[in-house]
């Protein structure tokens, strides 16, 4: 086969918690196709959906060795070859697996990494040793299509505790989110691996031992792996936010004397492997008013400090009684103070999605006002008449439209595939949220067949879920239309961003009343109306199908009992 050009072996990665394989539903590519960071290299179906294979840099598919279609193909298998050049590509025409396995010897230019993450190795059975009866070896997976790492946020679960299926046993940030990472059989947690707080951890690092037996559970009080001793000593967690002065200032150097007063940590919260325990959002809520997070005390499980206990914080009084003199320059923060806050995998995805849409996509935006009169009607009557468990909100109804709309003009509920344009036949709408580490957009599926009761039910559940950190990747992955809803802050209009491969995304705000012109009279009447912006990809949406999406949407909201038929 002679000596190849440098080249990367792509292989299909762990796409959800317990994929074991999954099936070539599509390339996205052909060979010869140059691939841009970001871009759709297949589409994978794995156990939980049908996820997007993204490549994580540019280069040009060679050689494609997983036909479209094939099934059961096992995690860890080779399905493509990318390089560097396109003039590589013409070297890899005959390339098979088996070609290259007979060359390996020969081979002179390793391969760089992988355009792809690599996929976790499977969980070994038997100890690597005798000495170590059977136990599960469990290693971090893929819990997004272009995780590479993760930060292993809290353990659930403690040395010594009973597991069952299903159980969660860690929360694990990754580059999308942080996921609550279940438990796939029952056992028993012999060791713990990866401390909590642990940052960067790559994929297929193990993370703890599981055993059959309790009994077993003491043979494992020193066992280390492999992987875990390669990494030296896990970085660890970051420090609270840091607040800093510039150097011109002269109190800083006398601060650190004054400030480590005995009685001040015991009054604190307790602290694990050197960090505070703390919600997300009570940090970011301790970070925006400069609390010093050593002096709160926590009321949550394992003294854990909620967002109530910051918000009710008072900062203590005795320190500065040691010294009358000086409470003035105690108390005055220093000239040009300011917080640096360490950035977050997801904050860095979402920084980066959101630059590549706004970059690549062509936006333009179409506005209209809509009279929501009769919907605030008519959801007056139905939570008379629904359970005291649902109270449809005006926001279940505009989802409902948008659905319906999607329906009537296909073209919006349609994405941008570079060699075609793909039309959904389904409405799956994505709904965005505010969560302490960043904005999500959890789907609501099929709402085009949901009725409001039903639409009311998910997004209750999705959003205390995403706020939670506890969504699974397939149900904020993927969706067809994406709503943003800021009416509830007041905003009464703006234009939201693209979400990609989508075509569109609705930015919704408040309502307010104004006069109207009364029907078949002379005089107004007071209508409450709210204003709507769609930002469309002119790619695929152009301006009078997006016009035509507008009017279908509002004429279900001035004609809210269209949507029941």
């Amino acid at each position: 086969m002679g000596f190849l050009p440098a080249h990367q072996k792509v292989a299909l990665p762990a796409l959800s918690p317990t994929m074991q394989m999954g099936t070539i539903a599509r390339w996205e590519k052909k060979e010869g196709d140059k691939i841009n960071e970001g871009d759709l290299i297949a589409e994978v179906e794995t156990d939980k959906a049908t996820v997007g294979f993204e490549s994580l840099e540019e280069c040009y598919l060679a050689k494609i060795l997983v036909p479209e279609g094939t099934r059961d193909v096992p995690i860890g298998a080779i399905i493509c070859i990318t390089v560097e050049k396109p003039e590589h590509i013409d070297a890899f025409k005959n390339y098979t697996l088996d070609s290259a396995a007979a060359a390996a010897p020969a081979a002179s230019v390793p391969p760089p990494p992988a355009a792809a993450p690599s996929p976790p190795p499977q969980p070994s059975p038997q100890a690597p040793g005798s000495s170590y009866p059977p136990h599960m070896q469990i290693t971090l997976p893929a819990l997004s299509p272009t995780m590479t790492m993760g930060t292993v946020q809290r353990w659930e679960k403690k040395v010594g505790e009973k597991l069952n299926e299903g159980d969660l046993l860690a929360e694990i940030e990754t580059d999308k989110a942080t996921i609550g990472f279940e438990v796939q059989e029952e056992g028993y947690l012999a060791k713990i691996l990866v401390p909590e707080g642990t940052r960067d951890v790559p994929l297929g690092t193990p993370l703890c031992i599981i055993v059959e037996k309790e009994a077993d559970i003491p043979a494992f009080a020193d066992y280390q792996a492999a992987a875990v001793t390669d990494m030296k000593a896990p970085a660890p967690p970051p420090p609270p936010p840091q607040v800093m002065a510039t150097p011109a200032a002269a109190p800083p150097p006398a601060q650190p004397a004054a400030a480590p007063a005995p009685a001040a940590p015991s009054a604190g919260p307790p602290r694990k492997g050197g960090r505070v325990v703390i919600s997300p959002l009570a940090k970011k809520l301790a970070a925006e008013k400069g609390i010093d997070l050593t002096q709160v005390k926590g009321t949550g499980p394992d003294g854990r400090i909620t967002k109530k206990d910051v918000e009710s914080f008072v900062p203590s009084k005795a320190a500065p009684a040691a010294a009358p003199e000086a409470v003035p320059g105690v108390a005055a923060a220093p000239e040009g103070t300011f917080t640096d806050i360490p950035i977050s995998n997801i904050r860095r995805v979402i920084a980066q999605r959101l630059m590549q849409s706004k970059q690549t996509i062509p936006h333009y935006y179409l506005s209209i006002d809509v009279n929501m009169g009769k919907v605030l009607v008519l959801r007056k009557e139905l939570n008379q008449e629904v359970s005291e468990n649902i109270k449809l909100s005006v926001n279940d109804f505009i989802i409902k439209a948008s659905a319906l709309a999607c329906l009537k003009v296909p073209e919006a509920n349609s994405s941008w595939m570079d060699t075609v344009i793909r039309q959904n036949h389904v409405v799956d709408v994505s709904v965005a949220v505010s969560t302490p580490a960043g904005l999500i957009t959890p789907i609501v599926f099929n709402a085009h067949i949901k009725g409001l009761a039903a639409i009311s039910k998910d997004v209750a559940s999705l959003a205390a879920r995403a706020r939670e950190g506890k969504l699974q990747p397939h149900e904020f992955q993927g969706g067809t239309f994406t709503i943003s809803n800021l009416g509830m802050y007041g905003i009464k209009n703006f234009s939201a961003i693209i979400n990609p491969p989508q075509a569109c995304i609705l930015a919704v705000g408040s309502s307010k009343e104004i006069l109207v012109p009364a029907d078949n009279e002379k005089g107004f009447d007071v209508a409450s109306v709210m204003s709507v912006t769609l930002s469309c990809d002119h790619r695929v949406v152009d301006g009078a199908v997006g016009a035509q999406w507008l009017a279908e949407f509002k004429n279900f909201l001035e004609k809210p009992v269209t949507m029941l038929l």
